[in-house]
C-alpha cells in the first residue's frame, strides 16, 4: 500500500510540475510580447513567409526593418522582388517585375494588420485581446484576437523563443493562412527615419488607392 501510494504521489507531483512548467512557458510568452511592445523601438531581420489558400501555397522570403512608431520596410527577394515601405503617412508597394508602384494612405491601409502590431506600440492593447496559446517547436505562442469583427483577420498568433520574436501565424477573413518565421532578429539596429522614405523610380506606373 505504501509503495502504491508513493507511486500515485510521484505521478501527481510529476503532473503538477509539468502543468506548472507549461503555465510558466505560456505566461512567459505574453510577458515577452508585452515587453517587446514596451521596450523595442527598432527591429530588423530576415523572414520567410508562407501563404496557404484553398487553391495554392506560396512561399516568399526577404528582409525587414521597423522603426517605431509607424515606419517599416519589407523587402521581398524570392521568388520575386517587391518592396513595401511605410513612411508614417503613406504605404508604397513597389512591384519590380511589373514596374508598378501602388500608393495608399497608411492609416487606412495598416488598420489592425501585423504591420500595425510590429510598428506601433499601442496597436496591440488597443485592438487585440490576448490569450496564452501553447508551445510548438520551442516557440511559445500568444493568441491575439481582434476586438472588432471587421479587422480583416480572424486571429493572429505571435511566437517568441525566450524574449526574441520568432514567428507569426495569421488567418484572414477568407480562410487564408499565413505563417511568418523570423530569423537574425536584431532589436537594437542602427536605423534612421531617412531609411523609410520612398521615391518611385523613373518610368514606373504609380497608382493611388
Amino acid at each position: 500500500m505504501l509503495l502504491q501510494n508513493a507511486r500515485v504521489w510521484t505521478r501527481t507531483a510529476a503532473i503538477a510540475v509539468l502543468a506548472g512548467a507549461i503555465g510558466l512557458s505560456q505566461a512567459a510568452a505574453i510577458d515577452a510580447l508585452k515587453q517587446f511592445n514596451a521596450d523595442t523601438d527598432g527591429i530588423s531581420g530576415n523572414f520567410s513567409q508562407t501563404v496557404q489558400s484553398k487553391k495554392k501555397t506560396q512561399t516568399t522570403s526577404g528582409s525587414f526593418q521597423i522603426l517605431r512608431p509607424g515606419l517599416f520596410r519589407w523587402e521581398y527577394t524570392k521568388p520575386y522582388k517587391q518592396t513595401i515601405v511605410g513612411d508614417g503617412k503613406n504605404i508604397w508597394l513597389y512591384d519590380h517585375d511589373l514596374a508598378q508602384v501602388t500608393k495608399s494612405e497608411q492609416n487606412q491601409t495598416i488598420g489592425d494588420s501585423p504591420a500595425a502590431i510590429l510598428s506601433n506600440k499601442d496597436a496591440l492593447d488597443a485592438s487585440y485581446s490576448l490569450k496564452e496559446d501553447g508551445s510548438k517547436d520551442g516557440i511559445d505562442y500568444v493568441l491575439a484576437t481582434p476586438k472588432r469583427n471587421n479587422a480583416g483577420y480572424q486571429y493572429i498568433r505571435i511566437g517568441f523563443k525566450g524574449d526574441t520574436l520568432a514567428a507569426m501565424q495569421l488567418r484572414d477573413s477568407f480562410g487564408n493562412n499565413t505563417t511568418i518565421r523570423f530569423n537574425n532578429v536584431n532589436t537594437k539596429p542602427s536605423l534612421s527615419r531617412g531609411q523609410f522614405t520612398f521615391t518611385p523610380p523613373k518610368g514606373v506606373d504609380v497608382l493611388t488607392q
